[in-house]
């Protein structure tokens, strides 16, 4: 009998009512590990009601008070995130390095919370009018729902709760049901930190819960991270039912190498972007599209590194795919590719690591002479499967670029300092590189693309994460005299 991962509701595991359920695999066996429970409606608005009773108190509680949890926070993942890689290592089947690195950039955010009360002043005009003060504030929402993607069950729900968190709104956590443990850690540490019960809840569950979150009337925002086609979905959805959303869809990003780049330093991007985490990231560089006469030669550089990467459990370079049929559909394209014409210099279907025969197991795959009709392509693959399209001029390559219907992020391997700035300039794309290939901002800046990459005006984290979880509000006022008298002689204190 397999384990039950539960929910978190009002500072405490939470078994709920319904009595569906998923199996969790570890990627690299193949074998069941537990069973995630998948939430009825009851159980969703139970979760959701528990986070609207706890957002008065959170709302009232002083920023300085708010900021000490988010201290006791970051200090405790900080000790203990090794911890929380396992775990995703485990169910996810990234291997260690590559998890720890995941739980790192989440905790830039955490950081970068920490710093709310200067993120959440306002401004004021003294005598706006004859003895009239005119100021602004910014205020929570009030409970807030994050839905989350399988491939970063760490890093992507930090890119929104802890700004959620510390600007005073309650948080329902949707996590995937692929790798759902993750969750469950986190809503421990805040525990541990302090936090106090119903602000950080977890609903685990399938389309069920998602579209309670939507439809909810206590749920005022939704962040989403995940395939286009459902932020479409949970963006439509979401704002026809009153919410703010923001919803962070696919990817098919594009590097472009022009002839006068360090053409080893971009084989190595091309490897640590197309290959890391299994291809299974947003941010993932898919499209290599190399200008003029250097194609051949960099294409034999890319391989030659691609076979040397050791694709095993946990201290390899690259782990398994999440599911088995996510790692079927992903071979699928590299048998379609090859059928219309894509040359297979490296071909990952082949590779089977020792003692872990019945792994989710694809290699690093590249494809040469793609072109742009092909469905390896025009699709999001989200695998280890990286194609090279062959471009005679920049100008080409960029209008290649530009039409593709995503925007997520991009990247661009020159020594032309001209070219890059000019690149940066025309290029459609929300987020580019310019010699680094996976252009992931730091926390205090903004992550978001542009065009079918993104529905919502509004990015995740940075200035507009603050403004997405907050609302302002002017207040105009006038005082005939002193409103408060008496005597403190004590040095004051935040409190």
């Amino acid at each position: 009998m397999t384990a039950i991962v539960q929910h978190w509701c009002d500072g405490k595991l939470y078994a709920g009512t319904s009595d569906r359920t998923a199996p969790v695999t570890n990627p690299a066996t193949g074998v069941v590990t537990a069973h995630v429970a998948l939430a009825d409606v009851a159980d969703a608005q139970s979760i959701i009601d528990a986070a609207a009773a706890a957002f008065p108190a959170w709302r009232d509680t002083s920023v300085a008070k708010r900021t000490a949890v988010l201290f006791r926070f970051r200090e405790l993942l900080n000790e203990r995130k090794h911890e929380l890689a396992t775990i995703i290592t485990r169910e996810h089947g990234k291997v260690h390095l590559d998890a720890l690195g995941e739980v790192s950039r989440g905790q830039e955010v955490v950081e970068f919370a920490c710093g709310i009360p200067h993120l959440m002043s306002g401004r004021f005009t003294e005598n706006a009018s004859t003895q009239i003060d005119v100021y602004s504030i910014r205020q929570p929402l009030g409970p807030v729902a994050i839905i989350s993607p399988f491939n970063f069950p760490a890093m992507v729900p930090m890119w929104f709760f802890p700004i959620a968190i510390a600007a005073g709104n309650t948080v329902v956590l949707k996590p995937s049901e692929k790798d759902p443990s993750a969750s469950l850690w986190l809503a421990d540490l805040w525990n541990e930190a302090g936090l106090p019960p119903g602000v950080f809840n977890v609903l685990q569950g399938d389309k069920t819960a998602v579209d309670e979150l939507l439809t909810n009337r206590q749920i005022k925002a939704v962040s989403f991270v995940g395939s286009t086609p459902v932020a479409e979905y949970v963006y439509a959805t979401g704002t026809a039912n009153g919410k703010r959303v923001q919803a962070l869809g696919g990817a098919k990003n594009h590097a472009l190498v022009l002839p006068d780049a360090d053409l080893d330093l971009a084989a190595d991007a091309m490897v640590n972007a197309g290959f890391g985490s299994a291809g299974e990231r947003c941010m993932a560089i898919s499209v290599c599209v190399t200008v003029g006469a250097i194609g051949d030669e960099l294409v034999a550089k890319i391989a030659e590194r691609a076979r040397t990467i050791k694709t095993g459990d946990g201290d390899a370079d690259m782990g398994p795919l999440v599911t088995r049929e996510h790692r079927d559909r992903v071979a699928s394209y590299v048998e379609a590719g090859a059928s219309a014409g894509a040359e297979i210099v490296v071909d990952g279907r082949e590779v089977h690591p020792e003692g872990v025969a019945n792994g989710f197991w694809l290699g690093p795959t590249l494809l040469d002479r793609v072109t742009p009709e092909m469905s390896v392509y025009t699709d999001e693959i989200f695998g280890p499967v990286l194609s090279v399209v062959r471009a005679s001029s920049y100008d080409e390559a960029l209008e290649l670029i530009n039409d593709n219907p995503y925007g997520n992020g991009t990247a661009i391997f020159t020594n032309d300092g001209g070219a890059a700035r000019r690149f940066q300039n025309e290029v459609e794309v929300g987020m580019v590189g310019i010699n680094v290939p996976i252009p992931v901002p730091m926390a205090y800046y903004s992550f978001g693309g542009w065009k079918a990459s993104l529905f919502g005006d509004t990015h995740a984290h940075g200035a507009d994460g603050v403004h997405f979880f907050t609302r302002g509000k002017a207040v105009t006022s006038r005082w005939l005299g002193p409103s408060q008298r008496g005597l403190a002689l004590g040095f004051p204190q935040n409190v």
